[in-house]
């Protein structure tokens, strides 16, 4: 980021009108996220990256060289924020960035979790190196929430070490969701280490509160941690802006909580500054038929929301959060020139955007093409599953049947635990069909143990194809979920060949699959070619019989250990409020 040490002198004198800007955009109404004014007939002028002036009349800053956007009829509003979000899965770091500028999001804020989850200290570097000339300003910080419960958690994690040497690194800025607020509250002896370490250097540290509240909440909030995104109402959300916290309203592929918010918190007139849109991450099919915080805005305007006000909530206030207020977050002298030119303000669907005053959208097209970085040769090689998965990796023994566990889906993320009895057939437990009882399996990914766990799922639906990922929340697993184990031996084999993906088999085929090569995690093919790909598993699982309308999401969240009821991990199954290991096979019948 420009430093404004560097150029203000300049800025000055374009400012006075005693040197030529760079580029002059004239006539535009301003949305001013300072007084909540709409200023028409405004002129900005640019020089370098940052604005210069704000004004009736920048003509004098006028020269042979200027570039001039005549923008009459247009709307100019600051470019737009997404303050928590993880852009380091799915598709490649610079195509998202990319796929938000077309959307007016000039500023991602990343919390690269997964791929330090796969690849510790490397996976960072390589992805700070992978977000390097994006489209979009991209920040991060230091993963604040692994291993997510150190008794069970088989992901990787940096050391203090690590940390200090990431936040030497230009554009990360502090540390990541901290998952666990029990941590918090139980003073762990190494979450009190993390946080003085943060602390001491100034950093923002983001927060994670689902199901905190009271003195627990308040005990967090004391503690440093001034964020959370996790309200999902207005009650959540009042009584964490109440202690001075900043709330990041999500709505995102995962969660969508922004109408429950707003809609209250406009009607009783509650004080928006400490108020953020974030997604929390946002898939390529929800990008191309919702957008990104360009459809914050206009569902806050369809709650009620004043549109500058909902610029000030999705631009100002994030970068007033984070500290960095005096360069960006609105249009004014001296900041930088992240300018969306937009032709309704409730619209919000960008025509022109400029980041550091360079056009990076023009007329609704990106102004340059995306240029991927190849990621190294080792960033194809984390998925390590050892020899061919067969069908027998799979089965359960029990002579007389048995009487078993199981993860009981209530959403494609809500587990709880429940209970089923199994017939045998040959010595095999028997699943699927009328039993309504599917099997899942986690296979460890990462080659260290080779070790696997299978399980039983209801609540699936009748299915007769299974589905796997190696994309999950944030273990080193390969995820796996069907009725027939030979159906999840090829859906498993598809998803690790190649260095890793999701694929859907039916039949005994591979009926859908998306590559995603870089870490297991992310796919290097463009947002609308993953957004087709990602569609198809869906629809070949619905097809498949699952009810779920998003059966992506069963094997990324099945060893989620930061929500309850039970997941599983290669290690097997984990009452996550108990903090205990539970047998897949409670009894065995003769």
């Amino acid at each position: 980021m420009d430093a404004l040490a560097s150029s203000f002198r300049a800025l000055n004198a374009v400012a006075m009108g005693e040197a030529h800007a760079g580029l002059v955009i004239r006539g535009a109404a301003l949305a001013n996220v300072y007084t909540g004014e709409v200023q028409e007939g405004t002129d900005i002028a640019v020089a370098g990256s940052r604005v210069a002036y704000v004004g009736p009349d920048a003509s004098r800053a006028i020269g042979p060289g200027t570039r001039v956007r005549r923008a009459r009829g247009l709307f100019a509003v600051p470019g737009m924020a997404d303050p928590h979000v993880h852009i380091d899965q799915l598709v490649m770091p610079r195509e998202f960035a990319a796929r938000a500028a077309l959307r007016g999001v000039t500023s991602l804020f990343a919390d690269p979790i997964d791929v330090v989850s796969v690849a510790g200290a490397r996976g960072l570097g390589e992805f700070l190196r992978q977000c390097e000339g994006a489209a979009a300003r991209v920040f991060s910080v230091v993963p604040g929430g692994l291993p997510v419960d150190r008794r069970f958690s088989t992901s990787r994690a940096l050391t203090p070490a690590q940390e200090a040497a990431a936040l030497r690194r230009d554009g990360v800025i502090g540390l990541g969701e901290v998952f666990s607020w029990t941590r918090v509250t139980s003073r762990d002896p190494a979450t009190m280490r993390q946080l003085a370490r943060m602390l001491g250097e100034g950093c923002v540290i983001n927060g994670h509160t689902a199901g905190a509240s009271g003195r627990k909440l308040q005990a967090y909030v004391a503690s440093g941690i001034l964020s959370c995104h996790e309200p999902v109402d207005y009650a959540q959300a009042i009584e964490r802006l109440r202690l001075g916290m900043w709330v990041m309203a999500r709505e995102g592929s995962i969660r969508r909580d922004l109408r429950a918010i707003v809609s209250e918190a406009v009607a009783r007139g509650i004080d928006t500054s400490r108020l953020m849109f974030c997604s929390d991450g946002v898939n390529p099919v929800d990008m191309a038929a919702h957008g990104h915080i360009d459809h914050c805005v206009r569902e806050a305007a369809r709650a009620g929301m004043d549109p500058v006000r909902a610029y000030a909530v999705a631009s100002r206030n994030a970068f007033d959060y984070y500290g960095m207020g005096r360069d960006l977050g609105g249009i004014g002298p001296g900041r930088l020139a992240d300018i969306v030119l937009v032709d309704d303000l409730a619209a919000a669907r960008a025509r022109d955007v400029y980041v550091g005053g360079r056009e990076v959208v023009r007329d609704r097209r990106l102004a340059a093409p995306v240029r991927a970085r190849r990621p190294p040769a080792w960033a194809a090689r984390t998925v390590r599953v050892g020899p061919a998965i067969r069908a027998g990796d799979f089965e359960v023994r029990a002579r007389g049947g048995a009487e078993v566990n199981t993860i009981s889906m209530a959403t494609e993320i809500v587990t709880r635990m429940g209970s089923a009895t199994l017939e045998s057939r040959g010595g095999l437990l028997v699943s699927g069909g009328r039993t309504g009882v599917a099997r899942a399996a986690a296979i460890d990914r990462s080659g260290r143990t080779g070790a696997r766990a299978v399980a039983f799922v209801e609540g699936m639906g009748e299915l007769e194809g299974a589905i796997a990922s190696t994309w999950t929340f944030h273990e080193n697993d390969l995820v796996v979920v069907g009725p027939d184990p030979a159906e999840m031996a090829v859906a498993a084999r598809a998803a690790a060949a190649g260095g890793g993906g999701i694929a859907v088999s039916r039949g005994r085929r591979v009926a859908a699959r998306l590559p995603m090569r870089f870490c297991g995690i992310a796919s290097a093919l463009p947002m609308a070619e993953a957004a087709s790909r990602l569609e198809a598993i869906d629809a070949e699982m619905a097809a498949a019989g699952c009810r779920f309308g998003r059966a992506h999401l069963v094997p990324l969240f099945l060893p989620f250990l930061a929500l309850p009821s039970v997941r599983l991990l290669h290690s097997g199954l984990v009452d996550v409020r108990a903090r205990r290991r539970v047998p897949a096979v409670a009894h065995r019948l003769k």
